[in-house]
């Protein structure tokens, strides 16, 4: 059976929150399942933060409905808080505590006490790597340690849902790295939301991505999927000499599956020729073929797979021009 047959564990429907006149976050309706790590993509003042923290229960909707677990957010927010962990954006603690003694607060608001206190405590700080700055006040640390400080109280209980804003944000490649594995590991067992604008997090850990902007959904698929939308998905770059450009563009051209081919000087001597296929269709086979009957010249020939930055760009260029201001 697969995770789509089985109960959501996040359900949005036609959640919506308005501030006054502004409209931040517009009839939102999606589901996440154990085993999925969602990527909520928008720029900035998009509503991704706003959603989040609907599902939270950190504010209320105007309109619609959210649930986790199946328990709904608006008529048992305590239930709810149960169910998930959530990382909002900045991370907010209490500077003059270490880390350590945040952890083990956090634990007891959680219910636990003595050894399983310490049992929970010591494995966050493990999988996060604090040790080193377990006794440090926390307004000494760096914004990188403060994001893994609030991401080992996400932890804390095991929650079977997680909700982070920007986990990444403020880490060094390193511990983005090791961080975004944690994030592939508890997946398995898991519903995970993961709130960016860094289209690099999506590609590395994202099973399933949403474009959200103005509040509402412009996209929900795969990243894999994402990126077939975009212009120069199965184009082909050709890689060639001034002298040998104009014969393969013009034998290139009269090839059925070609729509277009862009023509780029990279320096004096070389050029950039790019194939665009007709929607749907493979030319690299018969480019590839074409090019050796004639034995035309070139020094690098491959297949672009798309730029998911490209596909964000063309479903957020509206927001981009004029955004509501609510994140």
């Amino acid at each position: 059976m697969g995770f789509e047959a089985m109960p959501p564990m996040i359900e949005l429907d036609q959640l919506t929150k308005r501030f006054g006149a502004i409209t931040a976050v517009d009839n939102v309706t999606m589901s996440v399942h154990v085993g999925e790590v969602l990527g909520f993509l928008g720029p900035n003042g998009a509503g991704k933060s706003t959603t989040m923290k609907m599902v939270a229960g950190f504010l209320d909707p105007t309109s619609g409905r959210a649930s986790v677990c199946g328990q709904d957010v608006s008529q048992d927010p305590v239930a709810v808080k149960r169910q998930l962990g959530y990382l909002p954006e900045g991370a907010p603690t209490y500077g003059d505590m270490t880390p350590l003694s945040y952890l083990r607060f956090i634990a007891e608001i959680r219910g636990f006490d003595g050894a399983e206190r310490q049992r929970r405590v010591d494995a966050v700080v493990e999988k996060v790597s604090l040790e080193e700055v377990l006794r440090q006040p926390i307004e000494t640390l760096s914004k990188g340690f403060k994001r893994r400080v609030g991401l080992a109280q996400t932890m804390l209980h095991d929650p079977p849902v997680l909700i982070m804003d920007e986990p990444t944000d403020g880490l060094d490649p390193n511990q983005k790295r090791h961080v975004r594995a944690l994030i592939r590991e508890m997946s398995h067992d898991k519903a995970i939301v993961i709130s960016t604008h860094i289209l690099e997090e999506v590609e590395a850990v994202c099973s399933r991505a949403v474009i959200i902007a103005r509040g509402k959904i412009r996209a929900d698929a795969r990243p894999d999927e994402l990126r077939a939308q975009a212009t120069n998905h199965n184009a082909v770059l050709i890689v060639t000499t001034n002298a040998d450009a104009a014969p393969i563009k013009s034998k290139i051209g009269a090839i059925a599956g070609v729509t277009n081919i862009d023509v780029e000087q990279k320096s004096d001597s070389i050029i950039h020729l790019r194939v665009f296929p007709k929607k749907g269709q493979q030319i690299a086979q018969q480019i590839n073929d074409l090019l050796r009957a004639e034995d035309l010249s070139t020094s690098e020939v491959f297949i672009e797979q798309g730029a998911l930055d490209d596909v964000f760009w063309d479903m957020t260029a509206e927001e981009k021009q004029g955004g509501n201001g609510n994140a």
